[in-house]
This record gives structure tokens, sequence and C-alpha cells, in this order.
């Protein structure tokens, strides 16, 4: 009789396991809410682990649980998840949003890809846009400056100070929209939407360099980075450049950045500059005197990471002058008259970059 009760016991707690087990299984498997009808845009960008899809989408609130999501794909032999722009539902049970996942909707009409590189500035992100969607370039930066928009932005991310206001910033959120390649759904797609994207993934890839960032200036960090990122190619040459203008700054020198003259006179990086514009005075304009020990007013292009790296963590030296070939070479010197004679040398040897 003991043994028949304990055998009860056993066959009675393992049926009510598996009555539990069902009721978890058909739980992570319903929709989290049959009422929501709204869209929801998922990106899941080329290479993305499945972790960070079950992240993802548990973040977007599409799944209940990250853990039963890698489950169930295991049981059901999923093997692989197609990379794109999605338009998911809370409404959607688990295996709808896996079906979708799997197959795909890489040459769905509505999802366009925009590439945004590295060393671009908003004007050249406006032209993009309006090549390759409805938004005007006018109205991207109309967009893009609009007061309120850009005291909400501040408010939502950390890394957006009240020194994007300035008046003489020609745009605002010059130097912290990510260069990178986004897929977006073309449906009801605006300019804050582009801007809130590129946004989060800056978020991102700043999250690592949170704490060095918030001991310092932020504004003049992304700065100095955006400079760099169009003086200099390699990292290196980078956080020497960095270095420089440190070493300037601290010896009340104007940087003597052409980049930075190029930016404020909006004149595009295909030949030399003249001598009236390096005198002419301009918050952005480093030749100029009258920004002896300044920074620019505000970034001059949207930076690579690398960039922001130097900008954090630059060389040591006694550098005061650099200057490219046309190969991007870059070469360091400590004094005008060593600066002169190695412009020179390039010029004489054919190198000069124009």
């Amino acid at each position: 009789m003991k043994k028949t009760r304990i055998l009860a016991l056993i066959i009675g707690f393992l049926g009510l396991l598996l009555i539990l087990l069902f009721i978890y299984y058909q739980y992570n498997l319903s929709p989290v809410d049959k009422k929501s009808n709204a869209d929801i845009e998922v990106v899941i960008p080329e290479g993305m682990s499945t972790n960070n899809i079950a992240k993802t989408l548990h973040d977007k609130n599409l799944i209940k649980d990250e853990l039963f999501f890698k489950v169930y794909l295991k049981l059901n032999n999923v093997s692989s998840l197609k990379a794109s722009t999605y338009l998911l539902k809370k409404n959607m049970n688990l295996e709808e949003i896996v079906k979708i996942l799997e197959k795909g909707n890489k040459d769905s009409a509505d999802v366009i890809k925009l590439t945004f590189k590295e060393g671009e500035t908003i004007s050249d992100y406006a032209t993009n846009i309006e090549k390759n969607t409805s938004i005007s370039k006018d109205e991207f930066i109309n967009v893009a400056n609009d007061k309120d928009f850009l005291n909400e932005l501040i408010s939502k991310y950390w890394f957006l100070s009240t020194d994007i206001l300035n008046a003489n910033i020609y745009y605002p959120l010059e130097g912290y929209l990510s260069p990178d390649t986004y897929e977006f759904s073309k449906t009801n797609l605006t300019s804050q939407k582009i801007i809130t994207t590129l946004l989060d993934e800056e978020e991102k890839k700043l999250q690592p360099y949170k704490t060095a960032l918030e001991q310092t200036n932020i504004h003049s960090i992304i700065t100095l980075a955006s400079m760099a990122e169009l003086e200099g190619v390699k990292d290196e040459d980078r956080k020497m450049i960095i270095s420089v203008f440190y070493n300037r700054l601290n010896k009340g020198m104007n940087l003597g950045s052409d980049v930075t003259t190029y930016y404020a006179f909006n004149e595009k990086m295909d030949g030399d500059l003249t001598s009236e514009m390096f005198n002419t005075y301009n918050p952005y304009n480093t030749r100029s005197s009258e920004m002896a020990g300044k920074l620019p007013v505000g970034p001059i292009c949207n930076p690579s990471i690398s960039s922001i790296e130097a900008a954090l963590n630059p060389s040591t030296s006694d550098y005061l002058y650099f200057v490219a070939d046309k190969n991007r070479n870059v070469y360091f010197t400590k004094s005008a008259t060593e600066h002169e004679a190695k412009v020179k040398e390039l010029k004489e040897n054919g190198d000069w970059i124009w």
C-alpha cells in the first residue's frame, strides 16, 4: 500500500508538472497583447546573434520571455532568422513572429536602406534622405533644427546637452547622428523617426564610454573627434592630431585646422582655401586669429567611434603642427619653421594634397 501511494504521488506530481509545463508553453506562445494592432518596427541587422534578436523582441514587448524564444527555435529546428526591417504587432503569437523572421522581407518594397558615412555632415545626410525617400532636404533640416524637438531630445539622451543650442551652430545635431547603415519602413517614415533611430544607435555606441564622457565636456570631445575624423585616416594619426590640438589650446594658439574653415564657409574639401577665408572670423574657423585658444563652436561632421576614442585618449606629444599629403599620410612637426619646410617638400615632390 505504501509503495502504491508513493507511486501515485510521483505520477500525480509528474502529471501536475506536465500540466504546468503545458500552461507555461502555451502562455509564452500566446500574443503579448491580443488587443494591440499597432505596427512596431524591428530592425534585425546582418550578423545579429540569436541572443540579441531575442533581447530586441523582448525590449519591444513582442515576446514574453527571451529564454523561451531561444528554446522554441531549437525545438522547431529554426536555424536562420533573416536580417531585415520588420513591422510586427503585439497581437501576433510567437509562431507567427518566428515565421516572419524566418522568411524575411528583404525584397519588400516597403523597406528602404539608408547608409550614412563617417565624416559626412547633416547636410550630406539630408541630401541622401531626399534622394531615397519622400522627405525633402529642407524638411529634414528644419526638423533637425526645431527647438522644441531638440529640447525633447536633450531630455531623452544623456550625451546631448544645451551646448547644441548655441545660436552660432549651423546644425545642432551635427556630430551626434551615428554613421551606419539602417533599414526603415517607407510607410509613414518621418524625419523624427530617422533622427531618433540614429540617436538610439549613437547611444549604444557611446555607452561603453559613458563614464569617461561624463567626466569631461561631451560637446568638446565630439567636436575634437569630428576634426580628427577629417584630418586623419589612421587611428594613431588621429590620436596624435588630437594631441596637437590640445598642445595648441594650452599655449593659447588657434588650432589652425583647415577642415574647420571649409565647414565654416560651406566649401567642398577639393581645393585650396584663400587667405581671406583664413583671416575672416567665424566661430567654426580655427584658422582665424580671433579663435586663438578656442575650439570650433560645434562638431563639423558626424565622426566614427574610433575618432571619439582618439579624442578621449589622445597621444602625448610636444608637436604643434601637422600636415597631410595626397595619400593621407600625416607629418608632425614642433615649430612653424619645420612645418613650412615640410609643406614646401611635399609641394616640390608632387605630394601636396591638391
